[in-house]
C-alpha cells in the first residue's frame, strides 16, 4: 500500500510542477516583448501616395551638404518599407498604374540609399524620381 501512495504522490508532485510551469510561462513571457513597429500608413491609398510622394520629394531637395540629410535618408527608407508592405499584397492597389509607378521610384530610392549610403542621389536620378514621384502622385489622385 505505501508504494501505491508513493506513486500518486510522485504523479501529483509531477502534475503540479507541470501546471507551476505552464502558469508561469503563460503569466511571465519569456525575454523581450516584441512590438510590432507603428505604420504610419493610414489605409487611405490615395492620400498615402500624395503623402510619401511629398515626404520623399522633401528628401531628394536636401542640399547635399546639409547634416539632416543622412537621418532624413534612413527615415525615407523607413517611409518606403512602409508603404510598400503596406500596398504590395493588396490586389486592388498593386495592379494599378499609380502603384506601379510609385514602386519603381521607391525602389530606386530605397536601392540607392541602401547600396550607396554615403553618396547623394546623382541629378538623373533626382530628375526621374521627381517625374515618377509627381506621375504616381496625379495617377493616385485620378483613381479615387
Amino acid at each position: 500500500m505505501s508504494s501505491g501512495v508513493q506513486l500518486t504522490i510522485r504523479k501529483l508532485a509531477g502534475a503540479s510542477i507541470a501546471l507551476l510551469i505552464s502558469f508561469s510561462l503563460i503569466l511571465f513571457p519569456v525575454g523581450n516583448i516584441a512590438y510590432a513597429a507603428r505604420s504610419l500608413m493610414t489605409g487611405d491609398y490615395v492620400q498615402d501616395t500624395i503623402s510619401v510622394a511629398h515626404s520623399l520629394q522633401e528628401t531628394i531637395d536636401i542640399p547635399t551638404e546639409s547634416e539632416e540629410r543622412t537621418s532624413a535618408e534612413k527615415e525615407a527608407v523607413a517611409l518606403i518599407t512602409d508603404y510598400i508592405s503596406r500596398y504590395r499584397n493588396r490586389p486592388q492597389y498593386n495592379g494599378s498604374l499609380s502603384f506601379t509607378t510609385m514602386q519603381t521610384a521607391l525602389n530606386a530610392m530605397a536601392g540607392h540609399y541602401k547600396t550607396f549610403a554615403n553618396r547623394p542621389l546623382p541629378e538623373d536620378l533626382k530628375e526621374r524620381l521627381t517625374k515618377e514621384l509627381a506621375k504616381g502622385e496625379k495617377l493616385a489622385s485620378r483613381d479615387s
